[in-house]
């Protein structure tokens, strides 16, 4: 609901396809509190009108003539920043490449093209729309978009002591808005051989699940896949949980698909990955939340705490919504804060020591 003397949220429509076009206008048009300011038809249209209008949010197809969505993204995050949430349709392997390069590259989201016929996906993007508007707009910086400021480790020292932990057998990270590009900056320097599985919580749209992963694993020395129930995690892997059910472990190592009830509407949540990682696991575990909206994690990651396991959370600074890392803190659940890059130099250090353990032995 809008608030009374609230300035209605202004929105830019970028699709090459007139009838979506004109569906998405329609539909936020007809939203309280939103107003359609303009509408494009390629990448070029959006970076244009993105500096002539100045819009609260941009809602942008990928695969566009003249400029794809990927480099509109690009530009506008250095020229003139703003919200941006990628609106797509389920896409050949290439598409799915420019939709995560695009979540890297600065825009905040991406969800689905519209069904006139359902309701469920029109909402969807009124909702959207309408959160992204309340997210701080960052400024990216050079062609690369954020990666030199989230992924190399170049941290001088150890952020995090784990010399003391024996036996680290599991790692968690949970994620959602600008969890993609906070993701890839945790793994990207992890070697192929890295000896901890870990396992991902990533909120995000129906259908995009499988793109992410194989985003993940293009983009990555580790193997990225989905998880299924009863797999065994191992080193060198990552699995993230599919669509609609929570991700958990066993006491046995083994993973386990639920469909037990919504955390505030999430399924998957990340307090389940992290409530049986404590039980399973307790201090041979790694707890990570990354950037992300909402509260999910954090009551999870405080079982996990109060087990001995090592929590993380990602610092304000480098967080594209301080939401759940916040959440996570206030809860009094984390061991540090620190940023992508020096999660990533605490794990590859956890590497080089769990490979001398094992050489040792």
């Amino acid at each position: 609901m809008q608030k009374a003397g609230a300035q209605p949220i202004r929105v830019l429509v970028v699709d090459d396809t007139p009838a979506m076009r004109e569906l998405l206008v329609a539909i936020l048009q007809s939203a309280e509190g939103i107003q359609v300011v303009g509408v494009g038809s390629n990448g070029l249209d959006a970076v244009r009108l993105a500096k002539r209008l100045r819009p609260d949010v941009v809602t942008m197809d990928i695969v566009m003539p003249q400029m794809d969505g990927l480099e509109a993204t690009r530009h506008i995050m250095r020229e003139a920043p703003t919200r941006i949430v990628i609106v797509t349709g389920r896409l050949m392997r290439t598409g799915e490449d420019l939709t995560f390069e695009a979540l890297s590259a600065g825009a905040l989201t991406v969800i689905g093209k519209p069904g006139l016929a359902d309701p469920e996906t029109c909402s969807r993007v009124v909702q959207t729309v309408r959160l992204m508007s309340e997210v701080p707009v960052v400024h990216r910086w050079g062609d690369r978009s954020n990666r030199s400021m989230l992924a190399m480790p170049v941290a001088p020292r150890l952020p995090l002591d784990v010399d003391g932990r024996q036996g680290v057998q599991l790692i968690g990270i949970a994620a959602s808005t600008g969890g993609p590009a906070a993701l890839a900056a945790v793994l990207r320097p992890l070697p192929a051989r890295f000896p901890v599985p870990i396992l991902v919580v990533q909120h995000i749209t129906r259908g995009f699940t499988t793109g992410l992963a194989e985003w993940l694993d293009d983009e990555t020395a580790l193997r990225v896949g989905l998880a299924d129930h009863g797999d065994v995690p191992l080193p060198g892997t990552v699995l993230l949980a599919p669509d609609d059910y929570h991700l958990q472990v066993n006491a046995q190592g083994g993973t386990e698909l639920c469909k037990e009830q919504s955390y505030k509407g999430l399924r998957p949540s990340a307090n389940y990955l992290f409530r049986s990682m404590a039980r399973a696991y307790g201090p041979r575990a790694i707890g990570i939340v990354l950037t992300g909206m909402g509260d999910d994690g954090a009551e999870g990651l405080k079982a996990l705490h109060q087990a001995g396991g090592l929590t993380v959370a990602q610092d304000e600074g480098s967080c594209v919504v301080y939401g759940m890392p916040r959440e996570a803190v206030i809860h009094k659940a984390v061991t540090r804060v620190l940023t992508p890059a020096q999660i990533a130099v605490t794990l590859c250090h956890l590497a080089r020591r769990e490979k001398k353990v094992a050489s040792d032995v």
